[in-house]
């Protein structure tokens, strides 16, 4: 995974009020296996920004992809 890269969580995590599902946006490539997640609200306003498990996420695809 990469900065800007958009990911969604695939567990949840109440303690942090995250569930699977969550869409966010990597901010920041702590190490091999942690990545610095942003989670926003509607708004756009920053939810929680919190290191995350590069295994608990999903790298979604937001391009148009030719078949």
């Amino acid at each position: 995974m990469k900065e800007l890269e958009t990911v969604a969580l695939l567990k949840n995590i109440p303690g942090k009020g995250l569930f699977r599902g969550d869409v966010g946006v990597v901010v920041s490539v702590l190490s091999d296996d942690v990545v610095e997640v942003e989670f926003t609200d509607n708004t756009g306003k920053t939810r929680i920004l919190t290191p995350l498990n590069k295994e608990d996420l999903i790298r979604l695809r937001l391009e148009n992809v030719k078949v």
